[in-house]
């Protein structure tokens, strides 16, 4: 064999190597990722989780807002990354605990009986009013000692929740809420899961956290102009002061 025809092997074998070593590094790293995405969402290979549906305002019990399918949508796909599989349920079908299976919950307590149990048991300092007459606090979301309005299609609130509802992070199996003034809000608060769940990662872990999002001019935006107002975990946490806690006329907390 001659200098040439060795040269020419000997790149050969170092290409192969390269490449190998490239593909392999890659897969590292894309099924560190992957992992990560799992314990975050709760879903190793081959789980069960809930998408627990609520009900358009005015429809039945199964009729879902297009927005809202727009958001199981974007859940599905999330939930196929991860190798899991999804269970769909009627919101006043659910009659068990939580933490044994992860759940994605999607809608206001008006629409989502389950959420409305959600904010009752796990997030003791949040109200929604309720009111179905026309007013200035119709749709606000109160959190602690905020109040925050709904001013439709150009100023528009939603909570981002995962919660685990004190168990270990080894073993936790979070619910995911996303509770909005609007089915809009909603998809809108899925799709900030979706793009930043890896942030939400390295800033909570697998940690509860609660998000209070802004989507800014949703009849020309749509759900994707989203601005973090803050992060109200302690508040939504905590019981509202005792002169307080009892619901204002339709505010609701949990029934």
């Amino acid at each position: 064999m001659n200098d040439d025809v060795r040269n020419i092997v000997l790149g050969v074998v170092a290409a192969g190597i390269s490449a190998a070593l490239g593909w392999l590094a890659r897969t590292y790293l894309w099924k560190r990722r992957l992992r990560r995405k799992q314990r975050f969402f709760g879903l190793p290979d081959n789980s069960e989780c809930l998408l627990v549906v609520n009900r358009s305002a005015g429809g039945g019990d199964w009729t879902v807002a297009r927005r809202d399918v727009f958001a199981l949508l974007e859940l599905s796909a999330i939930i196929k990354d991860c190798g899991a599989h999804a269970q769909i349920v009627a919101h006043d079908a659910m009659q068990q605990g939580f933490g044994e299976r992860t759940e994605f919950c999607v809608g206001g307590p008006v629409s989502n009986q389950r959420m409305a149990a959600h904010l009752r048991s796990l997030l003791p300092g949040v109200e929604v009013n309720t009111d179905s007459e026309p007013g200035p606090d119709r749709g606000a979301i109160r959190v602690g000692s905020e109040r925050y309005r709904w001013e439709r299609g150009t100023v528009e609130h939603v909570l981002l929740a995962r919660l685990t509802a004190g168990r270990t992070s080894s073993d936790a199996r979070p619910v995911f809420l996303a509770c909005g003034q609007h089915s809009n809000t909603n998809h809108a608060a899925v799709r900030y899961l979706a793009r930043n769940h890896g942030k939400l990662l390295r800033k909570h872990g697998n940690s509860s956290f609660v998000l209070l999002l802004k989507v800014v001019n949703s009849q020309a935006y749509g759900p994707d102009v989203v601005e973090l107002v803050a992060d109200v975990t302690r508040a939504a946490q905590a019981p509202l002061p005792s002169t307080e806690a009892a619901p204002a006329r339709n505010s609701h907390r949990a029934s």
